[in-house]
């Protein structure tokens, strides 16, 4: 049986899912957007972790405790800043998903949500985004994940809206 995918507005750190994915920066040590607010709502346990981690490559994933997030575990994935699309962003970008699932399914995690990477501060075109994001996941469910729930997790009506019209295009 192949995982679900589903969308909802709100915020990614109120989430009862066993993880959430964090749009992180190379650095891990918070920032704007998605990034600062997780590393809040978790709190100073969560930056102490990322201090031990050190860093993480664009298009990869580090896995930490949720610390006081309802969620169990935070994912982190550095997405690609937007620089016209001819620096290899889209694979890039299609490489966060990849990592962060590969991560979760070796740490034998069944639920799991994203926000949309690289949307934000790091100017990645929404439209783009989404497509890469929602074949990305479906590609990794069609093909034996063990993940039963995939929630992507939009802060506006537009972003929802995008990532919706991005999923039934691939049906």
């Amino acid at each position: 049986m192949m995982g679900s995918i589903e969308f909802i507005k709100g915020d990614i750190t109120d989430m009862d899912t066993v993880a959430i994915v964090n749009a992180a920066n190379s650095s891990l040590m918070g920032g704007g957007g998605v990034d600062g607010a997780i590393h809040r709502a978790a709190g100073p346990g969560l930056n102490a972790e990322c201090a031990r981690i050190g860093s993480c490559k664009t298009g990869q994933a580090v896995i930490t405790s949720g610390c006081n997030l309802k969620a169990k575990y935070i994912i982190h994935t550095v997405g690609p800043v937007w620089r016209g699309g001819t620096y290899n962003e889209a694979d890039l970008l299609a490489s966060c998903y990849k990592s962060s699932l590969k991560l979760a399914e070796d740490k034998g995690i069944k639920t799991i949500a994203f926000p949309s990477i690289s949307t934000g501060v790091y100017g990645y075109p929404i439209e783009q985004a989404a497509d890469i994001a929602v074949k990305s996941v479906a590609d990794r469910l069609k093909n034996g994940s063990k993940i039963e729930k995939v929630t992507f997790v939009l802060f506006s009506d537009a972003d929802y809206k995008t990532y919706v019209v991005a999923y039934k295009k691939l049906k």
